[in-house]
């Protein structure tokens, strides 16, 4: 268990957590949410002991394996296989041993290996990184390809790869999905699911924290708040608990309101005033309950087009792509008013080149794209964001598009998007890459456009920003095409889905369930026909120049059998540890709330007893493991001084 006791957590002058308190309990998959620049990546750095805390202490297990995601990828020209294969440094360790003693001819030493690195998963590695790159979106051919091949976003997803084929008890991941598409993001949160250790997971995705997280850590006021569940369980709880903080300041304030009347009426009657002074020091000692804030800073919408028609756009024999590269082929679709469409496909499809298309910004490199008369397109793109004057206030940008309107119309429109006071007039280049995606979005809805197309408009926003997003969205009248990797965006916006594969585009029928579901099996083939592959090989042979003779060959055999029963015993006793261990965290988490210490009954006295039964046995079962596995360590080391 890692414990955070009672920190103060800095990043130069700014305090991020003021007396925090937390217990991150073994196996539980933590979600970290909280606005942008509260902390959450600190809390990372610290951890891992690159950021010390100015008050308390951090406390974390002494040999926990720590797997992170690396945030630079040098250009090598290492396969990507190969350099995701790296990320188990045991295991390449193991191989390198293995290859020095082959150049020696150590037959004893070579054997040994081969065992430890049957142990460490060596004959499926392959198999296991092929499967979690088709997972992550590479194609058979590109995981052959040099490193320093791929763009930026690409590098991370081998990055993230590396993490979760490392083997380790701790896995940090922080916004694992900002470089990910929607497909790719199904594919990891059914691997995070099966993730054996213990997870802390950075993330804005509402949906993604609701497919594995057993638990929520909420930055809150530079504090630390721990809810049990999924994101949709503290959504619920949290607001159960706003609105007890409300019951509970609402009585007392009456009480405030009551003991400050009588201290009104009696303070100066002699018969009265000691009284009241009790009554003064009554009120002192009053702590009114600090309510949570729960309205977001954020409220805005799209206006109403000034008009539209019936058809939005016509598309004919499109064929998009890039000079003489065809991306997408023989389009025959057409917009109408009042559509909402979420266009589905992994990176690299073409759904940026679709969109790009309908905007105007790539003609057709053959058919005709006709839009409807007046129409008004709202474009965002991430890259529309370069767009942007960063020497520039927010108010600015909103001047250049209407100059005629007045100041205080464009701060009031802007205050909707959070840019209040002083805000309105930073230059953008000082904004978050949120505050640029919301400036951005404020521009797009300040034209009253009557045809948005939004190319993952959430990344860089926080929850807050996605929720005010998703609502002004939902009333907003015109027609919208939608690609985003937020499946609570795209299920409370999209009414119909698209799907972009193999250069076509045509309707998805079915909901983003039913598409989970065909991505599953898509990747389910694929991991079969590895697993096939992986059954049949074989660990590989040594020839014959390693071993003295055809008797030692023999006798190394006898003595890897002569251990099996050994390994196997250490391997149980190892599930045992895992089950106990699972056991007692769960019996942790049910003491932690408080509700357990007011029920009735002896249940509590059970859990009690229950966690004192589990402790010993996970003692004794630890202390008969390092038994075994200093029995093994002792044959290996005989063996070897025989040899």
């Amino acid at each position: 268990m890692i414990t955070l006791s009672d920190i103060t957590l800095m990043r130069g002058s700014l305090v991020l957590l003021e007396h925090a308190t937390a217990a991150l309990h073994d196996q539980h998959k933590i979600g970290i949410i909280g606005r942008n620049g509260c902390g959450k990546s600190s809390l990372f750095a610290a951890i891992r002991g690159e950021l010390i805390p100015e008050l308390g202490h951090i406390a974390v297990p002494r040999g926990l394996k720590i797997s992170t995601v690396a945030q630079q990828t040098p250009a090598l020209e290492e396969a990507a296989l190969d350099y995701v294969i790296d990320g188990d440094k045991e295991l390449r360790s193991l191989q390198q041993a293995r290859e020095h003693a082959l150049s020696a001819g150590d037959g004893n030493q070579i054997a040994l290996l081969e065992d430890k690195l049957g142990l460490a998963g060596a004959w499926t590695i392959k198999a296991r990184a092929e499967s979690l790159l088709d997972g992550l979106g590479f194609s058979k051919e590109e995981m052959q390809y040099p490193v320093r091949k791929f763009s930026g976003g690409w590098r991370m997803r081998l990055n993230l790869a590396q993490a979760l084929i490392a083997p380790s008890d701790l896995l940090l991941l922080d916004e694992p999905t900002n470089h990910l598409d929607l497909d790719t993001i199904m594919y990891l949160e059914s691997y995070l699911k099966n993730y054996g250790g213990t997870l802390l997971c950075i993330s804005h995705d509402r949906d993604f924290l609701d497919s594995f997280c057993s638990d929520i850590l909420h930055f809150e006021n530079q504090r630390l708040i721990i809810y049990r569940g999924n994101y949709s369980a503290y959504e619920r709880l949290r607001a159960e608990r706003i609105k007890s903080e409300k019951a509970a300041r609402r009585k007392e304030e009456a009480t405030l309101a009551h003991l400050q009347a009588f201290v009104d009426r009696f303070r100066y009657k002699a018969t009265k005033a000691k009284q009241a002074q009790s009554m003064l020091k009554a009120i002192d000692r009053i702590k009114l309950t600090a309510v949570t804030q729960e309205e977001s800073p954020f409220s805005f919408s799209f206006p109403t087009p000034e008009r539209t028609v019936p058809v939005i756009a016509t598309l004919e024999q499109v064929s998009a792509g890039y000079g003489q590269t065809k991306v997408l082929q023989q389009i025959n679709l057409q917009l109408l008013a009042g559509d909402r469409i979420g266009l589905l496909g992994r990176n690299g499809q073409g759904k940026s080149t679709f969109i790009k298309t309908l905007a105007g910004l790539l003609p057709p490199l053959s058919g005709t794209v006709t839009l409807g008369k007046d129409i008004r397109i709202g474009y965002f793109a991430q890259q529309e964001l370069e767009a942007l004057n960063l020497g520039q206030s927010a108010l600015a940008h909103l001047q250049q598009l209407d100059p005629k309107a007045s100041e205080r119309d464009l701060r009031t429109f802007l205050g909707s998007f959070a840019f209040s006071g002083d805000k309105a007039l930073l230059p953008a280049g000082q904004l978050s890459g949120g505050e640029q995606a919301r400036l951005a979005l404020a521009m797009i809805a300040f034209q009253k456009p009557n045809l948005l197309l939004l190319d993952e408009p959430t990344n860089h926003l926080d929850l807050e920003m996605r929720e005010a997003l998703t609502v002004a969205l939902a009333s907003y009248p015109g027609a919208l095409i939608l690609v985003s990797h937020d499946r609570h965006l795209l299920e409370a916006i999209a009414d119909k889905l698209w799907l972009i594969d193999d250069g076509k585009v045509a309707e998805f029928d079915g909901d983003l369930s039913d598409y989970k579901e065909y991505l599953s099996e898509k990747h389910r083939r694929f991991a079969n026909s590895l697993k096939e592959k992986a059954t049949h090989q074989q660990s590989p042979s040594l020839s014959v120049k390693a071993y003295k003779s055809k008797e030692d060959k023999r006798q190394m055999a006898l003595f890897r059998a002569s251990l099996r029963p050994l390994k196997l015993e250490i391997e149980k006793l190892e599930h045992k540890t895992q089950a106990l261990q699972q056991r007692l965290a769960e019996i942790d988490a049910i003491l932690t709330d408080s509700a357990i210490y007011q029920s009735k009954g002896s249940e509590l006295e059970n859990l009690m007893k229950e966690r004192a039964q589990q402790s010993a046995l996970l003692t004794q079962t630890e202390e008969e493991w390092l038994t075994r596995q200093d029995e093994l360590e002792q044959k290996v080391k005989a063996q070897e001084n025989a040899c």
